[in-house]
């Protein structure tokens, strides 16, 4: 066989020779066809491939017969054509030696020719609008399905796993209805198939009997959300139960804790205060659990880590101890984390965050009324503890979500945001079960600040104005300062004389007009919880009321034996609370009262609520009461209009379809600031 031609020998009686130009030199694939003695067999199972693919390429340089014409070859067409037929798309998840993710793979052919997956993501990944074939023919990526593969795929990947391959997580059922909805058919893993069924849907959660040692009776609502919490335990699926403060999120634990009981201890971490609230719960609705709590600093602390956790249903420790001695708590066997008020670990930076993300344990669940707190990077921190992978990195998801969302300028994220969180979070409002609960009235009470007062406080605006105005444009650099100045305007509202002692005979506005409403609270003998922001106002509350005989209790973060202190409210001791809103605006039940106080605004209404559900919760049998007092003419007015910004915030992600804008930008300070 030489480079321009070909030859055969065929020995007999005569040996004949045989010789044949070509066109051109053969290729190796050439030469090896001609050198085959037989005919050429091709599997039946890759017949399509064969004449899809292979054929053509092979007819283009040699011509290709059946020798039998028991085979009917396509038409070949020429180089550079484009194919029109639909693309036909095969999505499919294997399951990895990694618990929380599948591989994720996708074939698409496009009539007899299987496209190489790598390729053609690179070719969407570069805004390429075709494709070139094996056959040397070009496919169109300017097509419908080829763009939401795209976006889809590249919601699916998280940047870090790319090198692993193209992988999504098991907690992202919705993500997967979204491939479904775009393939021609999809092959799930069996585990994958299992979670994901139910989750995309609540009414797949199967109903579940209320196991023997939870000595209450479960509402309704509540019996759903021991079923879910169940559901997710079942399929090790992390989760976050978000229901509305007061609709009994502990009992509903408590339940699940019962119900997987023998699988191993539980790590429950929670605030300080409320680790003895998780004790005396278990005994009353629980009392089979073996509960141990632990809230002080040990020397050995993995000696005792390790033994308070061993033979134990629960442990119940405080955030800064699991954060102190996260080693001790790591070596220990746990068989799942529950975050009670989670709202603890939203800095993604702090330590207490790492501690949660990192501690291995199967199953994750994370309790808090207020997911979002102040923004919707609260929801991203909560969701890469308990469901690692739903969503990508912190900065992909303030690209796609935070950015547009926030400015109002995509409903469409806004839909998908939602979309994608629902399986995985459980949040009822108090309007769901609004039967359950008494009235509530709330009333804004205007104060307006007598002359003196307000002339001082004027004096101070009309200051702080000058020295803020040229400072907001570097937020940042400057936030330290900007805040000092906005808390100075704030205490100014509520008391000159937490400013300075010299303005002492300035009377407090604020504090004469809820003594006016505290005198007739007591007299019909109701109870009140007095809440502020600044323990220094509070004291000028107490002051008062020593004055007058009047006996209270009290409560702020240098409160000692703090149980002792609510207890003695419980029991009658004193018809008024007075409490820092944080230090009790969450873990306490106080439904012995039925008056609330907010004496001064704060920037994230979810924390006025929490202060609010110490006593408008289950339990409740009176009409509760809650007095805002706002004075009129300070930077109080402008805290309560943001305070309805960040409000929708909530709302629009978790309760209903509103639009929403949150941040606390140049623009909101300078209207703080404003006359």
């Amino acid at each position: 066989m030489a480079g321009h031609g070909v030859y055969s020998v065929r020995f007999g009686a005569a040996t004949v020779f045989t010789l044949a130009p070509t066109a051109g030199p053969l290729s190796d694939e050439q030469r090896h066809l001609v050198g085959q003695v037989g005919a050429a067999i091709v599997p039946a199972a890759d017949t399509a491939e064969f004449l899809g693919t292979v054929y053509p390429a092979l007819q283009r340089r040699v011509a290709v017969t059946s020798t039998d014409a028991s085979v009917q070859f396509p038409e070949v067409l020429p180089d550079n054509f484009e194919r029109t037929e639909t693309p036909h798309l095969v999505i499919t998840t294997v399951e990895t030696d990694q618990r929380d993710w599948f591989d994720l793979g996708v074939i698409v052919t496009v009539g007899a020719i299987t496209v190489p997956f790598g390729p053609l993501f690179k070719a969407l990944a570069k805004g390429q609008t075709r494709l070139k074939l094996v056959d040397n023919s070009y496919l169109s990526l300017q097509q419908p399905e080829f763009e939401q593969l795209h976006d889809l795929i590249n919601e699916a990947r998280a940047l870090q796993e790319w090198e692993t391959g193209l992988r999504i997580s098991r907690y992202q059922a919705s993500l997967w209805s979204d491939f479904e909805d775009l393939a021609d058919e999809t092959v799930p893993a069996v585990s994958w198939r299992a979670a994901a069924a139910g989750l995309k849907d609540l009414s797949g959660v199967d109903a579940i009997a209320l196991p023997d040692g939870v000595h209450a009776t479960l509402r309704p609502y509540q019996q759903e959300g021991f079923a879910w919490l169940a559901f997710l335990w079942k399929h090790q699926l992390g989760g976050v139960l978000a229901d509305d403060m007061g609709l009994g999120k502990t009992l509903q634990t408590l339940a699940l804790l019962v119900h997987a009981r023998g699988s191993g201890p539980f790590l429950v971490v929670a605030p300080t205060s409320v680790v003895a609230n998780w004790r005396s719960e278990a005994t009353r609705f629980a009392p089979g659990l073996t509960v141990r709590t632990l809230t002080a600093t040990e020397t050995k602390s993995r000696t005792l880590i390790a033994d308070a956790a061993a033979g134990i249903d629960v442990l119940v420790t405080s955030y800064a101890l699991f954060r102190l001695d996260f080693d001790a708590y790591q070596a220990v066997s746990w068989a799942g984390l529950i975050l009670d008020e989670a709202q603890f670990v939203k800095n993604r930076t702090s330590r207490a965050y790492a501690c949660a993300k990192e501690l291995d344990t199967p199953f994750k669940l994370a309790i808090t009324g207020t997911p979002i707190e102040n923004n919707l990077m609260d929801l991203w921190s909560l969701f890469s503890i308990v469901a690692p992978g739903l969503f990508a990195s912190s900065r992909k998801f303030t690209e796609d979500y935070v950015r547009p969302v926030t400015r109002g300028e995509s409903p469409e994220q806004l839909a998908k945001l939602r979309r994608r969180i629902r399986p995985l979070i459980l949040r009822r409002t108090k309007e769901v079960v609004a039967r359950d609960l008494p009235p509530k009235q709330e009333q804004e009470l205007q104060i307006a600040l007598n002359p003196a007062h307000q002339k001082l406080y004027d004096t101070f605006l009309q200051r702080e104005r000058q020295k803020l105005y040229g400072l907001i444009e570097e937020l940042d650099k400057n936030r330290f300062i900007i805040f000092r100045s906005l808390t100075l305007l704030r205490l100014l509202s509520l008391d000159a004389s937490l400013v300075d002692k010299k303005y002492a005979g300035v009377r407090s506005s604020k504090l004469d007009a809820l003594f006016e409403q505290l005198d007739d609270v007591i007299a019909e003998g109701h109870k009140a919880l007095i809440f502020s922001q600044f323990t220094s106002f509070l004291k000028l509350a107490a002051a008062r009321l020593d004055a007058q005989g009047v006996p209270y209790c009290y409560l702020d973060g240098s409160t000692l034996r703090r149980s002792e202190v609510i207890d003695r409210f419980k029991s009658g001791a004193a018809p008024v609370f007075l409490i820092s809103l944080k230090a009790g605006g969450f873990g306490l039940n106080l439904t012995e009262a039925d008056y609330v106080f907010l004496l001064d605004p704060w920037w994230n209404p979810q924390t006025e609520t929490q202060a609010i559900d110490r006593t408008h919760r289950i339990g409740q049998t009176r009409n509760v009461m809650v007095y805002r007092l706002v004075a009129t003419g300070t930077i109080e007015e402008k805290v309560v209009a943001l305070q309805k910004q960040k409000s929708q915030l909530f709302s629009s992600v978790l309760d209903d379809d509103a639009m929403f804008s949150t941040a606390l930008t140049a623009d909101d300070i300078r209207g703080l600031l404003e006359p």
